[in-house]
């Protein structure tokens, strides 16, 4: 009679513990299935792609304006080969997409807004053919490349935080740009405009 009551809490036993076991199993196996992708800092991501997306379509409408306004060619000519490479940014915005599995997509960049609204102001409180619009223009045009440089290099290292290098290169490539025309634009303005600006 003992062997027989033995016999059930054994057989129990047995049962828990394979139970326990296929449990301890599946959160292993869990565990070990490579990085988690953080689902909320990615679509944190996708949104900022899709502002500054919104921001480069409007600034490369913007920059014939910007260069319509200017009076020194050389600043006229650096806006007509800024709107040239900010079609590129676009172009390269939509291959991140792309990379993602996501559909280009843009959403109103408020920051850019602002700073194109403020361009336009300049434009319409100075007079044409003034070294000081020329100055003007040059201000308003590095503050944007300035947003555009915080943007990009924040999102280059958002890309490779979640190990997208191929992500992260591409928008090193646009930041790099963002460098050098800004660096291009500071050039212009000390070389003369700025100088013939105060004498006016």
């Amino acid at each position: 009679m003992e062997t027989s009551k033995k016999t059930p809490s054994k057989t129990g036993s047995k049962a828990t513990t394979t139970n326990a076991g296929s449990k301890a199993t599946t959160k292993k196996s869990n565990n070990t299935t490579g990085k988690i992708e953080h689902a909320e800092f990615h679509e944190f991501f996708i949104d900022e792609l899709k502002d500054i997306y919104w921001a480069e379509k409007h600034l490369v409408k913007a920059l014939p304006k910007m260069k319509k306004a200017a009076t020194s060619p050389e600043l006229a000519a650096a806006f007509e080969k800024h709107t040239q490479e900010t079609q590129t940014h676009i172009e390269t915005l939509e291959e991140v997409f792309a990379l993602l599995d996501e559909k280009p997509a843009a959403k109103k960049c408020d920051a850019m807004a602002g700073l194109l609204e403020e361009a336009n102001g300049i434009i319409e409180d100075t007079d044409a053919g003034t070294m000081i619009r020329d100055a003007g223009l040059i201000l308003a045009a590095q503050k944007v490349e300035h947003y555009e440089i915080a943007t990009y290099g924040t999102l280059k290292v958002f890309a490779e935080n979640m190990d997208r290098t191929d992500v992260a290169d591409l928008l090193d490539q646009t930041l790099e740009n963002e460098k050098a025309t800004d660096v291009a634009l500071t050039e212009i303005a000390v070389a003369a405009i700025n100088s013939e600006a105060a004498a006016e």
